[in-house]
């Protein structure tokens, strides 16, 4: 158990690893849905975001969405029946169909290729980004060559190496499903996230770089694609004068009210970025003589939106570290530390810090799905085996990056991490 020294005192209000940030902006449009009495799935709002983000995400159509998984969900079944027609009712889009998706991130990436009876296949992280690694993805489809459709996330706001792995899928017949719920205005080779994939999604999630408290949009060149996510969304009701279903629906579109928030958080997305990369790097000056690194990304390409500074410890400074299914311990040592210290450290001063996403192939529910590494190679190769996204989980940490921290708060933070180290 780490032991805070006495002369570093916890900060009086916590700092969070990602909270909101508000301008004022969004309760005049919340205070609109209420005075229109709009409160409910239609409104002005909704229109509005559909039409910013549909502009900031350079694409033609968005759907406002309850969450971004829902996002995903239509995302899967739209690609789905693209690809193998409109289902049985009752029955998935991709059902008994492998799916090839990203290992390390979080599980809402891959829940809803179960919602349409899809199987996943995890294939492993790259370390230049911490995304889904193309040479990886590659040895997957000479695996199975059948497979039409592919799942990748940007993790922590950093894109993935999108133009390899936009090739590879068009060269294979696959739809690329893109989610960017965490890459939000970060761009690839001058190009927004969420333009790359045949559908993308995107998060208004109360701790994303900007926010509705919930909330997300399925973007799509597609307006055929768009019109029937909008109808699914609202329980994929007919054109009639009454209640009348010929397919299965959801209750999944964006509340006019949360649309309100959301609409007055866009005008300061950059302004959000700025300070986040500023955090990112004010990390990075503070660490430059620790023996660990910052969440990387292609500088000759990307520019990420920086939404969580997180770093990875060097495997020679590592001190032991042991983790179980819902707990961990560690040896401490002199000029080594691990993640589970780290963790406590900055816990100790009231500030939030969490472990990196656990790869999706170590979580007990999908453990026996396959994983496909770039070697070509299964998790069950041998015993010893660790995957590039297992390593990433074992030495890294997300590191309090939330917009309102001040810089001296944020030195207190760095100090307290290169104590572990002494």
């Amino acid at each position: 158990m780490y032991k805070r020294k006495d002369d570093i005192k916890p900060f009086e209000s916590k700092v969070w690893l990602a909270s909101p940030t508000m301008h004022g902006d969004e309760m005049k449009f919340m205070q609109e849905a209420y005075e229109t009495n709009w409160m409910s799935t239609v409104g002005e709002n909704i229109n509005e975001v559909e039409r910013l983000a549909a502009k900031q995400s350079e694409v033609n159509y968005a759907v406002g969405l309850s969450c971004c998984t829902a996002a995903l969900h239509l995302s899967i079944r739209l690609a789905g029946e693209k690809l193998y027609g409109t289902p049985p009712v009752g029955h998935g889009a991709v059902e008994g169909k492998r799916v090839f998706c990203s290992d390390m991130t979080f599980a809402a990436t891959i829940n809803p290729v179960l919602y349409e009876g899809g199987i996943p296949v995890f294939i492993d992280t790259e370390r230049e980004t911490w995304n889904m690694d193309p040479v990886a993805l590659e040895k997957a489809f000479e695996q199975y060559p059948d497979v039409k459709l592919v799942v990748a996330a940007h993790l922590y706001g950093v894109p993935a190496k999108l133009d390899e792995i936009v090739e590879i899928c068009h060269r294979h017949g696959a739809l690329f499903i893109e989610d960017a719920a965490e890459s939000m205005g970060a761009t690839y080779k001058g190009r927004q996230t969420g333009s790359f994939g045949d559908y993308a999604t995107i998060s208004y999630n109360g701790n994303k770089i900007i926010t509705g408290s919930s909330g997300g949009c399925l973007l799509t060149n597609d307006k055929e694609a768009a019109s029937k996510a909008r109808k699914w969304s609202t329980q994929a009701r007919e054109n009639a004068s009454w209640y009348q279903h010929t397919e299965v629906g959801y209750n999944y579109r964006m509340s006019n009210v949360i649309a309100g928030v959301v609409r007055g958080q866009y005008p300061y997305l950059y302004e959000h970025i700025a300070r986040k990369k500023a955090i990112w790097e004010r990390y990075k000056d503070g660490f430059k003589d620790l023996p660990l690194q910052m969440n990387p990304y292609e500088e000759d390409k990307a520019k990420p939106n920086y939404w969580l500074s997180a770093i990875i410890i060097d495997k020679k400074a590592m001190c032991k570290q042991v983790r179980g299914e819902s707990k961990a311990t560690y040896e401490p040592e002199p000029g080594k530390s691990c993640p589970t210290e780290i963790l406590e450290a900055i816990a100790s001063i009231n500030a939030e810090a969490r472990p990196i996403w656990k790869p999706m192939h170590m979580q007990p529910m999908y453990r026996m799905h396959e994983f496909i590494d770039r070697e070509g190679n299964g998790k069950r190769r041998n015993n010893d085996h660790i995957s590039i996204g297992a390593d990433i989980f074992q030495r890294g940490l997300c590191l309090p990056s939330d917009n309102k921290m001040t810089p001296e708060e944020q030195d207190k933070i760095i100090n307290v991490v290169r104590r572990c180290f002494g």
